[in-house]
């Protein structure tokens, strides 16, 4: 066989189901390969999404997605998508093509040194030199994509190399066993949360594993002990849950962290410090245990004083066993604290208004979802309100980037999610400025012939900036821009499109359009002068003193 059909041979046997991407002449004969494959070959509009699209399958099945490109600009277009895979911890296998190494009449067209391009961005890159290393690279790149932290990987792959005889057969597949903490230190912190007078636990990103969510069940039954969560970390434990106090969306002044400033002990499950902080630690106060596969990267934010490292899963359990229910702790102020949160946050300000405020769009958005049902978010203003009024009831049902935090993430990652649940109710939540950064994909949904709602909050405008630039008591310049008329876009690509309006209201049409087969583009007013209401007026004049 070429050295093409061995690397289709080898994606294979790692059992990838899809590929993600765009190909060009270089790829052709790895796409003649993929013709008689088990793959299936998603085409994209655009290679930015289609690493999205595979960052997503990567974060959703704990398996590297794949994506593909041809060289030069097609990998460039990759850049921010492996960024995106990178800080939020996606395993994802990036290949692209290249000019024949050995021999080309083309001289310097197209070619730019993409392995080092990617060299900041990856945990692995390397150009296939020759067709007999194929299978140990394509083994070695998906073991440490896979590997914790997980994330991006990249393969190079020339022409002659793809064309070149080779009798390789792939690597055979074998799982890695993660350790457990040792015992002493096991029984040093379940001594250490025993004693704990107001302890806290804060759920994370890593923790974001199905048999980490089960162990996390059973430590807060045996330990009785309250829990938040940060952006990323949402689901992983229900937020209806009567010890939830939600999510930290702000770093600081918000009601969770009257709680988080009274706490003597936080847990901390599966929190990287990519992600934006949920709270800054001072030298005076509160004690950190980190619980994770990997040490801390001790920063001014973030120096725990106390690492459980190893299994997440493995290493719960072990507490959970060797710990004793918590006697002395005093949950009465965490108590009142949630009643606060339920009551400041949580409960909708019913209003006529039109446009609506985020907060009613989001009660909306969440009354009209099942209980499994996933929404992918875009980033923008509307990000902050979700994470932090929108409860999440299982695991990876509110997809977000708390991480590298990039526009226009949400409609691809929504629909790599519905190709992954196919029975499950999707929906993408975008700003009008992030939607149309990959907004040619409602073609590639359309063509998938997939069911999937996108809602487009429309402030003709770069909101989130508009608000950090109100904060500073600037004047407002510079972030307005005009949009198309979003029902006529979405017609055009062969999806349906809706206004809402007053008369309109978006909780009927969301409901009918989860319910009716195909691609469903809402463009929705949002009302933001509750930016300046609520995190500007209201979180001043609150008080933690209850």
């Amino acid at each position: 066989m070429n050295g093409a059909e061995l690397f289709i041979q080898c994606l294979e046997n790692e059992g990838v189901e899809y590929i993600f991407g765009i190909p060009g002449e270089e790829n052709l004969l790895f796409l003649d390969a993929l013709r008689n494959s088990t793959i299936r070959l998603i085409l994209t509009r655009h290679e930015q999404a289609a690493g999205f699209m595979a960052a997503t399958y990567g974060r959703l099945t704990g398996k590297p997605g794949v994506c593909l490109s041809t060289l030069g600009p097609g990998a460039t277009n990759f850049v921010t998508s492996a960024a995106y895979a990178l800080l939020g911890g996606m395993p994802v296998l990036f290949i692209t093509g290249q000019k024949p190494i050995k021999k080309s009449k083309q001289g310097r067209f197209q070619i730019v040194d993409i392995v080092r391009m990617m060299e900041p961005l990856t945990k692995f890159t390397r150009q296939i030199v020759n067709a007999g290393s194929i299978s140990s690279l394509v083994r070695n790149a998906f073991r440490i994509a896979e590997q914790e932290k997980p994330g991006p990987v990249h393969l190079e792959l020339p022409e002659d190399i793809a064309a070149e005889k080779t009798t390789g057969e792939p690597f055979e597949v074998i799982t890695t066993l993660l350790p457990r903490a040792d015992r002493h230190t096991i029984e040093k912190v379940a001594e250490l949360i025993q004693c704990a007078r107001h302890p806290l636990l804060l759920i994370a990103s890593a923790a974001n594993r199905k048999k980490t969510c089960h162990a996390l069940y059973e430590f807060l039954d045996k330990t009785g002990i309250f829990f938040f969560s940060t952006q990323m970390g949402k689901g992983v434990v229900d937020e209806r849950h009567d010890r939830s106090i939600g999510t930290a969306a702000l770093t600081d002044h918000d009601y969770i962290h009257c709680a988080i400033n009274r706490a003597d002990l936080i847990i901390n499950v599966g929190h990287d410090i990519v992600e934006k902080p949920p709270f800054i630690m001072t030298k005076d106060g509160m004690k950190v245990v980190h619980i994770n596969y990997f040490n801390a990267r001790i920063d001014d934010v973030y120096f725990p004083q106390y690492e459980v490292i190893g299994d997440i899963a493995e290493n719960l359990l072990a507490l959970t066993s060797e710990i004793k229910p918590c006697t002395d702790q005093d949950a009465g102020y965490f108590k009142r604290i949630k009643y606060e949160i339920e009551k400041h946050v949580y409960s909708c300000r019913e209003s006529d208004a039109f446009p609506s405020t985020p907060q009613k769009i989001v009660s909306d958005i969440r009354d009209s979802m099942p209980d499994d049902g996933i929404i992918s978010l875009d980033n923008g203003m509307y990000k902050i309100w979700f994470a932090r009024n929108y409860k999440a009831y299982e695991s990876n049902t509110v997809l977000l980037d708390n991480a590298l935090a990039t526009m226009g993430a949400g409609l691809p990652a929504a629909i790599s999610t519905k190709l992954i649940n196919p029975e499950i109710k999707v929906a993408a939540i975008c700003g009008d400025g992030g939607f149309m950064m990959n907004s040619q994909e409602l073609e590639t949904a359309v063509r998938l012939n997939i069911d999937l709602v996108v809602v487009i909050l429309k402030d003709d405008a770069y909101g989130m900036i508009k608000w950090k630039q109100s904060g500073l008591d600037l004047q407002n310049f510079g972030l307005d821009f005009g949009n198309p008329d979003f029902v006529k876009y979405a017609n055009s690509y062969g999806a349906k499109g809706y206004h809402i309006t007053k008369e309109n209201r978006l909780a009927e049409v969301l409901k009918d359009c989860l319910n009716t087969s195909g691609v469903h583009v809402l463009e929705v007013p949002v009302d933001y002068s509750e930016n300046e209401k609520v995190f500007f007026e209201e979180l001043k004049q609150k008080t933690c003193v209850l």
